[in-house]
């Protein structure tokens, strides 16, 4: 049977897909650009990288306690750009604290460098309050190549945890006897809302004594799983930084995490916390703030940067 050419089927090119700006591209936390070398140093982590639980373990518990949680430029009223290369810049080269997106944006960017798969999350945090607060703390969940589960990594509340937690239901972790639990719960149109929990100050004692009485817990934020990207925490950011309601445009915040306590200051006022709930408070005069900050929290701002915040607090007090 003679078959003409025209008779022929021909074959019609599938065009490749299109990626979508939400899909799980390898350059989504701009991994390929970050100086890792400098941000290992930064944190003072010399161990594997490779994209393993045990790594992830490690890197948050280096970056947790390497980098310190402040908020200078907010009270300053400067502009905080969080492109990766800016982050790192303030982060790393300068060796200055950040807020929670600064923090997650640069972990991420390592993270996704060492071969993890990373999901960007947001939460409110309630800490307690009676009412709903804006969407404005970054997460993140995390799994490695050698372990399914997703692990939920919170690097930027300035706070701990010193590691992270799995992503399930009563999971339970007590780093360095910092304890904090997960919990689920029904949330509306069938999406679940997620707790995070901390223990709060109170009485405790050791674990063995019967006399001892229970650290009670307070939720820290609630979160769902819905995927986060990086300009959905510049808009966060700039709700925070900038927004008259926002606590961090009208005075210094600044937190310390350690192993053995956590150091938290607020304007003046030094609050160090131990693992049992114990804590202490002391009133800084203004002229040891700059003293304080370098030696508790590891941050030296410049004269310049210490005379805008002193006259910021004169402002407000007047």
């Amino acid at each position: 049977m003679n078959i003409r050419s025209a008779d022929i089927p021909v074959p019609v090119p599938v065009p490749a897909p299109v990626p979508s700006p939400t899909d799980h591209r390898s350059d989504r936390w701009s991994g390929e650009v970050l100086d890792l070398d400098a941000y290992l140093a930064r944190i003072g982590y010399e161990g594997p990288r490779e994209p393993t639980l045990a790594v992830l373990r490690d890197l948050q518990r280096a970056h947790t306690t390497g980098i310190p949680f402040e908020n200078v430029h907010a009270v300053l009223g400067r502009d905080l750009p969080l492109d990766l290369p800016s982050v790192e810049a303030r982060l790393v080269r300068d060796r200055r604290g950040g807020y929670c997106f600064e923090h997650v944006l640069l972990f991420a960017a390592a993270l996704e460098r060492l071969g993890f798969h990373v999901t960007g999350m947001i939460g409110r945090v309630s800490l307690g309050a009676p009412k709903v607060l804006p969407a404005t703390h970054g997460l993140l969940a995390v799994t490695a190549r050698d372990d399914d589960r997703e692990w939920l990594c919170d690097v930027g509340f300035g706070a701990g945890p010193l590691g992270p937690i799995e992503l399930a239901d009563g999971a339970h972790v007590a780093y360095d006897g910092w304890r904090h639990r997960l919990e689920r719960r029904p949330g509306a149109h069938g999406i679940d809302q997620w707790w995070l929990y901390q223990t709060a100050p109170g009485p405790s004692g050791p674990d063995e004594d019967p006399e001892r009485v229970p650290t009670p817990w307070i939720d820290r934020h609630t979160f769902t799983l819905t995927a986060q990207y990086p300009i959905d925490y510049v808009v966060g950011s700039h709700f925070v930084g900038t927004n008259a309601r926002s606590p961090f445009v009208r005075r210094l915040f600044a937190q310390r995490m350690t192993p053995a306590a956590h150091h938290s200051l607020d304007d003046l006022k030094l609050v160090t916390t131990l693992p049992d709930g114990s804590s202490t408070t002391e009133e800084i005069a203004a002229e040891a703030l700059d003293a304080t900050l370098r030696a508790v929290f590891g941050i030296a701002l410049t004269q310049e940067e210490l005379g805008g915040i002193a006259a910021r607090r004169e402002a407000a007090d007047d």
